[in-house]
């Protein structure tokens, strides 16, 4: 079965948006420094809040690209909800969901991660490893421009 998820990048950082290097530089919810990894959504409505739940300055919002991405299921490794640490929801994100996304990283088990969202647990993000052997086997579609909403933030 084929699987659709979502990445919304800031378009000065879209040639890069599929390297891995921004979660690399600066670690994420399921990565430390220095490991690189991709997070998509599986919903582009769930993309959005992932972005605006991080979010400083809404100005650059009118900056964004959106990508479609697809792969096959046999890719794909689920992190179950019920191993999860009882933290993982925790901001700042824990050492223990990072420990996770670096171990499976690490391991180079599967091309993609399957998590829950923080922001809404009963829908998944999916995380790419960019060094997997079969990262290739991931196609991307052309970056689209993305307009938020401006309601979102009282326009």
């Amino acid at each position: 079965m084929t699987i659709y998820a979502w990445r919304l990048s800031k378009e000065k950082f879209s040639k890069d948006a599929f390297s891995g290097e921004g979660a690399k530089l600066n670690g994420g919810r399921w990565n430390s420094n220095g490991i690189p990894m991709i997070y998509t959504a599986e919903h582009i409505s769930l993309k959005v809040l992932e972005i605006l739940v991080g979010l400083e300055d809404p100005s650059i919002l009118p900056r964004y690209v959106l990508f479609q991405v697809e792969f096959d299921e046999s890719l794909v490794e689920v992190a179950e909800d019920d191993a999860l640490p009882g933290d993982w929801r925790a901001s700042p994100p824990p050492l223990s969901t990072q420990e996770i996304g670096d171990n499976w990283a690490s391991g180079a088990r599967s091309a993609v991660l399957c998590v829950p969202s923080v922001v809404i647990p009963s829908e998944r993000n999916y995380l790419l490893y960019p060094l997997h052997p079969d990262f290739g086997k991931i196609s991307v579609g052309d970056p689209t421009s993305y307009n938020f909403d401006p309601r979102l933030f009282g326009s």
